[in-house]
C-alpha cells in the first residue's frame, strides 16, 4: 500500500512541484505557503478528512472504500503529495538560473528546458521521494482511522506494532519494528542508488 501511494504521489507531485517551481504566476507565494502547510499536516487529521469523505454519508461513500486498502492508499497519498510537491518545487527553484538561460540560448524547447532543470535537481527530487516515503511508511493514525486495523485485510506493520504493544506482547512488537526498519533501510538504499549516491 505504501509503495502504491508513493508511486501515485511521485507521478502527480514531482511534475506539479516542478511546474510550480519553474513558473512565474500571481499567487505563487500563497501556493508555496499552502504546500508548506500541507507538509506539516498531522496525519491523523488527513485520516479524519479521508474518513469523512469515504464514510456512507460522505461524497465518496458510494465507492465503498472505507476500511479497505484503497482508503489507506488514498490517505497515504494525501500525506505524501505535499511533501513530494513542496520539496520538488524547492529543488527546482534552487537550480542555478544561469542554466535555464544557457539551455534556452542553445535553442531548447520549453519541455527540454524543464527536463534539463529537473535532471539537474534530481538529488533534491529524490530527497523529496525519500521524505514522502518516510512520512507514510511510519504513519499510524490515518491508516488506522480509514483502514480499521482489520487482521488479514488492513493491518499493516505500524498498526500491528501498536496493537501488540497494547496487548503487552513487546517481543513481537519489537520484532515487527525491526522488520519495518529493515524494509525502510532497503528502500532508502535503493532510492540512494537512483540518486547516484551509494
Amino acid at each position: 500500500m505504501t509503495g502504491i501511494a508513493l508511486i501515485i504521489s511521485t507521478i502527480i507531485g514531482a511534475p506539479l512541484g516542478a511546474v510550480i517551481g519553474l513558473a512565474k504566476f500571481p499567487g505563487k507565494g500563497a501556493v508555496r505557503a499552502l504546500l508548506y502547510t500541507g507538509m506539516g499536516l498531522p496525519p491523523v487529521v488527513v485520516g479524519l478528512v479521508v474518513y469523512l469523505l469515504l464514510s456512507r454519508s460522505g461524497p465518496l461513500g458510494p465507492l465503498g472504500w472505507l476500511f479497505t486498502p484503497s482508503a489507506m492508499i488514498v490517505a497515504q497519498t494525501c500525506i505524501a503529495l505535499p511533501l513530494t510537491m513542496g520539496l520538488t518545487m524547492t529543488s527546482v527553484e534552487s537550480v542555478n538560473p544561469e542554466l535555464k538561460r544557457q539551455v534556452v540560448a542553445l535553442g531548447a524547447t520549453r519541455f527540454q528546458s524543464a527536463w534539463t532543470i529537473l535532471r539537474e535537481a534530481r538529488i533534491g527530487v529524490t530527497a523529496a521521494i525519500v521524505a514522502a516515503f518516510g512520512g507514510i511508511i511510519s504513519e499510524v493514525g490515518a491508516v488506522m482511522l480509514v483502514g480499521g486495523n482489520i487482521a488479514g485485510q488492513t493491518r499493516v506493520l505500524t498498526t500491528a506494532i501498536v496493537l501488540n504493544t497494547r496487548q503487552g506482547d513487546f517481543s513481537l512488537a519489537l520484532a515487527l519494528g525491526l522488520i519495518l526498519l529493515t524494509l525502510t533501510f532497503v528502500v532508502n538504499v535503493a532510492l540512494m542508488k537512483l540518486q547516484g549516491r551509494t
